[in-house]
């Protein structure tokens, strides 16, 4: 349990740097305006998979409050079986994302398209895979977080074991 919360602080600080990077972070209540080509994009927190790239458009996904990120994954990008203690909404942008609703990847997807949208309410269980590049946008109140149900397959304690093995 005390490892689980030691990686929600690092996948909170990770969200918050990159919170940082972003335009419209710093501008609470004011109308925004983003282009395709001036959103930065950053590596995902450690608590995602390797190859995913994030970008935030409103707000601090970190702490308290509204928020509206993107991620950008690659071909057969894996989540593995998690939740998320708020509400999640989902758009995918571009691409299609595969997602289950169940404790263990059992291959029973939906499969969402570019434009389709999905409302997932805290605590449900969930996993999702990418067919080809695929673009989302996700949306909630803050913080965002993902618990793993099987601790094994948060990519952050993967690479904390890798980091203390090659010490």
């Amino acid at each position: 349990m005390k490892l689980r919360r030691i990686a929600a602080a690092a996948s909170t600080a990770s969200l918050a740097l990159i919170a940082t990077l972003a335009w419209s972070a710093d501008m609470p209540g004011r109308a925004t305006f983003l282009e395709p080509g001036q959103m930065k994009w950053s590596d995902a927190p450690p608590v995602l998979p390797a190859g995913a790239k994030i970008t935030v458009l409103q707000g601090d996904p970190s702490k308290a409050g509204p928020f509206v990120m993107r991620l950008k994954v690659p071909g057969n990008y894996k989540v593995a079986p998690h939740w998320h203690s708020k509400d999640e909404n989902l758009t995918v942008i571009s691409g299609t994302l595969a997602l289950g609703l169940a404790d263990k990847m059992d291959g029973k997807t939906h499969d969402l398209k570019a434009g389709g949208y999905h409302f997932l309410p805290g605590k449900t269980h969930h996993y999702a895979i990418s067919k080809g590049q695929t673009v989302v946008q996700v949306s909630g109140d803050g913080p965002f977080d993902i618990t793993y149900l099987n601790a094994a397959d948060d990519p952050s304690k993967m690479a904390k074991k890798e980091g203390m093995t090659k010490k």
